[in-house]
């Protein structure tokens, strides 16, 4: 498949680019039946560290699912040798590995906001030189919580991040707020199948779901440039310190 040049100079710009309509209504229509399939079939016994709720004794509460692609063909398809690993390739101007793929939802009323963060922070990579996919599968605006971005924050480092009290985001800014960043901060409504792009370092945010009967289901995404290498021995401790923190809330 081939992108258009603008396309990647817009993304080292900003740190991010939308694409519109990257999947047509029926690709989508056909990813939503697999993942309530998946979601019925195979998220209950799913270990607490791959499934989270916002409501862990209400399964209605589903707010996030980790490796989607290890539970289901499907899903891995999508993931590798796919149109979004060759975008990814692209934007980053190196090959690339794929790592995650994760289901978001934010329930009504009580989905909570993502705190502002960079997935950097989690990903520990040097250079850090990844991209996340954030893949609309239903309409999304300020109501049901859509994404936010810092234009520009990719190009200006880490910033400090600290322990939140949301499940799934363990971590997040200490800084965020300042007029820097609010100044440059822009939304992005979304229509399913329209994918957002972002750097790494790219800090984002979203609201939290203040309507009343409308979900907020998203797919996301990971990929790493082949030139990015892993702390290994730092993640690892990180990884089994949070696991050791979901498990102790189950």
């Amino acid at each position: 498949m081939e992108f258009d040049e603008q396309l990647r100079t817009d993304f080292r710009t900003k740190g991010f680019v939308l694409i519109p309509q990257f999947l047509s209504k029926e690709e989508v229509k056909r990813v939503n039946e697999r993942l309530n399939i998946l979601i019925q079939e195979k998220v209950p016994a799913m270990p607490p560290e791959h499934a989270f709720y916002e409501d862990k004794n209400d399964a209605s509460t589903l707010k996030q699912i980790q490796m989607l692609y290890s539970y289901d063909p499907f899903f891995a398809d999508m993931m590798f040798g796919s149109k979004f690993e060759q975008l990814a390739a692209f934007l980053l101007d190196d090959e690339v590995v794929g790592k995650n793929m994760q289901y978001f939802n934010k329930p009504p009323k009580i989905g909570q906001p993502t705190p502002a963060h960079q997935d950097g922070y989690y990903f520990m990579l040097l250079p850090n030189e990844a991209v996340t996919m954030w893949l609309a599968l239903e309409p999304v605006d300020e109501e049901n919580g859509c994404v936010r971005y810092v234009q520009g924050s990719h190009m200006k480092g880490m910033r400090p991040h600290g322990r939140t009290q949301t499940l799934g985001f363990s971590q997040g800014l200490t800084d965020f707020g300042t007029v820097e960043d609010l100044q440059n901060e822009v939304y992005f409504p979304c229509q399913a199948g329209d994918l957002l792009v972002h750097h790494s370092l790219t800090i984002h945010r979203a609201d939290g779901n203040q309507s009343v009967d409308r979900t907020r289901k998203a797919l996301g995404f990971i990929y790493y440039a082949q030139q990015a290498k892993e702390d290994t021995e730092k993640k690892l401790a990180y990884q089994e310190k949070l696991k050791q923190e979901i498990r102790g809330k189950s």
